[in-house]
This record gives structure tokens, C-alpha cells and sequence, in this order.
């Protein structure tokens, strides 16, 4: 029997385009639950609804992951103020974090903020992110480091948080979690994602005790290159990633 808590009264009014963001950011949250990167009813991921307002779509508080939808994501501006008519209340947390980027960045579109296992594991070593794998390498000197300053409830952190980030699509906080950033809501899963598997592969490798291999600082940067010249994140994956969810869990889209 569907659970008449989550009956939330969709938009009145939409046009073409956010609807296909919204259903890419629904399709987000499933696949993030997937990959073992939600927590529960915490943490963000938000997207730009297309046209000139500076509106952003987020979770309604007290969801899972797997129970949002393209139409019970919440719109806010970016003072934290619901624009479509709920009275929900936005989370502190996720509107200082990500508001602090989509003011800072309006090449991004699409925000995404997780506490996975490798990355705070990383995030929580002296050394950071480390070039041990080909993934990680992707990684180059493209990261960002913001120092912990408690939980994220605090409008001041924002400018901080925004010149951490810089010009970089990733960010490690520090003590905390990762941040990556997208010009679709796709580049940033799939930046996240390889991120993570980045992180999970160091802490694997420290584990071991042993010594490890760094490549030389040109090779790194060439396999950055490499990366960011030839497969552009998300490109062909993304579209892959959602046919799996078409199969699986359709109500995404609803």
C-alpha cells in the first residue's frame, strides 16, 4: 500500500526544462542511495532550476533517498525561502553549504555534498587525497581543502566555503565529507562518484601498512588531461546510469 505521508501536492506550474531537472536530480538521490552514499534523511544534493530566478531545487527534510521524486523536491531561493508554496522547512545545513557554491559558481548547476566512508576517511587525513590510482589522478591538483568549522548551520561559513572551492569541481571538507560540482546534475554524480572510489582505494591502501607508489607529478597531470580532454564526466554514463533506474525503480520520475 503507497504511504500516504509521502503524498506531497506537486507543482502547479512548470516548464519543460525543470521538469527534466528535476527528474535527473530524483534520479540522483536513487542512484546515490545505490552506491551506499546517502545517510539516511541527511545531507544534500541540489540542482538550478533553468530561467533567470536564482532558484534551486533541494530534498524535502525527513526523506530518504530512495523515497524522492522529481515532484516532492522542494524549491528555494538562495536566502533558504521555500518559492513554491510548502511550509516545509529547509535544513540550515544543506541550504549554507550549497547556497555558498551556487552563489559563488553560476557555472554550476548542480551541487552534490555526501559522507561516504573513503571520503571521510580521506578528508580526515593530513595528506589528503593522494595519486595512488587512476582514478585519483583525475583528481590532480583539481581539489579543493576547507578546514572544519563544526556543522554547517553557520551563514558566515559561506564565504569561506566558496573560496575553498575556487575554480576546482571538488572539494574536501575537511574532518567532514566531499563536495563535487557539476554543469549537470549528471558531471557531478559521476565526479562523485569516481571521488569516492578514489577515497575508498587509498584507505584500502594505507591499511596495508606497505610502502606505496606515487607516479611523477607529469604523468598525474597528463592523466588528468587525458580524462578531461577525451571523456568528459558524465557524458556517456549518466544516460547509462538512468536506464538502470528505469528498470529498477521507475517512480523516480513521478
Amino acid at each position: 500500500m503507497p504511504d500516504s505521508s509521502l503524498d506531497f501536492p506537486p507543482p502547479t506550474t512548470m516548464s519543460d526544462e525543470e521538469r527534466a531537472v528535476r527528474v535527473d536530480l530524483a534520479a540522483c538521490y536513487r542512484l546515490a542511495e545505490q552506491q551506499r552514499m546517502s545517510k539516511v534523511i541527511w545531507n544534500h544534493i541540489t540542482a538550478r532550476v533553468p530561467g533567470p530566478d536564482e532558484h534551486i531545487l533541494i530534498n524535502r527534510f525527513g526523506l530518504r533517498y530512495d523515497e524522492v521524486t522529481a515532484s516532492n523536491l522542494l524549491k528555494i531561493d538562495l536566502d533558504g525561502n521555500t518559492v513554491d508554496g510548502s511550509d516545509d522547512t529547509v535544513m540550515m545545513a544543506g541550504y549554507v553549504i550549497h547556497s555558498a557554491v551556487h552563489r559563488a559558481r553560476p557555472d554550476v548547476n548542480c551541487v552534490m555534498h555526501t559522507h561516504s566512508r573513503g571520503g571521510l576517511g580521506v578528508a580526515s587525513l593530513e595528506e589528503g587525497l593522494l595519486p595512488l590510482s587512476q582514478e585519483s589522478m583525475l583528481f590532480f591538483e583539481a581539489v579543493g581543502y576547507h578546514t572544519y568549522e563544526g556543522v554547517s548551520d553557520d551563514a558566515d561559513e559561506c564565504p569561506r566555503l566558496a573560496a575553498a572551492l575556487g575554480q576546482h569541481d571538488h572539494l574536501l571538507l575537511r574532518n567532514h565529507g566531499l563536495i563535487t560540482v557539476g554543469r549537470s546534475v549528471g558531471e557531478a554524480f559521476w565526479r562523485m562518484l569516481l571521488l569516492e572510489m578514489a577515497c575508498q582505494h587509498q584507505m584500502d591502501v594505507l591499511a596495508t601498512g606497505r610502502p606505496y607508489v606515487l607516479p611523477p607529478r607529469e604523468v598525474c597531470l597528463k592523466a588528468r588531461q587525458q580524462s578531461e580532454d577525451v571523456w568528459p564526466p558524465g557524458l556517456h554514463e549518466w544516460p547509462a546510469l538512468k536506464r538502470r533506474l528505469d528498470r529498477d525503480c521507475p517512480d523516480y520520475k513521478s
